[in-house]
């Protein structure tokens, strides 16, 4: 994920300390309810399409954004799939990041499904019951948004 200039501005004078961050995810579906995944080139594995809001950005806006960005596909948010505080997150220079995750079911609208940008690898549609590797909570949101149940996750598995 490409660093936004406004956190590299944060990052001059926080350094490597923990920054709490709103963060999107964009579950993408077709007409044939196959979903939009990018292999990303910071981790080279399979992934969700999100992103980090400008400042001032609607959540809603910034998935939409993020996607056509990184994909070349339009879409158009259909609802809240979870909000999630997730872990907190080293990277390879030592900047700690914790994001508050909002996830959003999304349809595609248009364009065709490529890579757009220096942040993926690879680009493309899966059937739900053929998706690449993919961690647990990826799965999870994928789940939730095919479901119209509510729930939350529960990384522990106490719930």
């Amino acid at each position: 994920m490409a660093t936004p200039d406004f956190i590299r501005t944060l990052r001059a004078s926080a350094g490597h300390q923990l920054l709490w961050l709103p963060g999107v995810t964009a579950l993408v579906f077709d007409d044939e309810g196959r979903i939009l995944l990018n292999r990303r080139t910071d981790t080279r594995k399979w992934s969700v399409l999100g992103g980090i809001p400008e400042p001032g950005e609607q959540p809603a806006a910034c998935a939409v954004r993020e996607v056509e960005e990184e994909t070349a596909v339009r879409c158009a948010v259909e609802r809240v799939v979870l909000v999630q505080a997730l872990d907190p997150v080293t990277y390879e220079n030592g900047d700690v990041c914790q994001y508050m995750d909002i996830t959003f079911r999304c349809r595609a609208l248009g364009g065709e499904a490529r890579v757009n940008d220096d942040e993926s690898l690879d680009v493309g549609w899966f059937a739900v019951d053929a998706l690449p590797e993919l961690n647990e909570f990826a799965h999870f949101r994928i789940k939730q948004a095919m479901s119209d149940a509510p729930t939350w996750f529960d990384p522990t598995g106490i719930g």
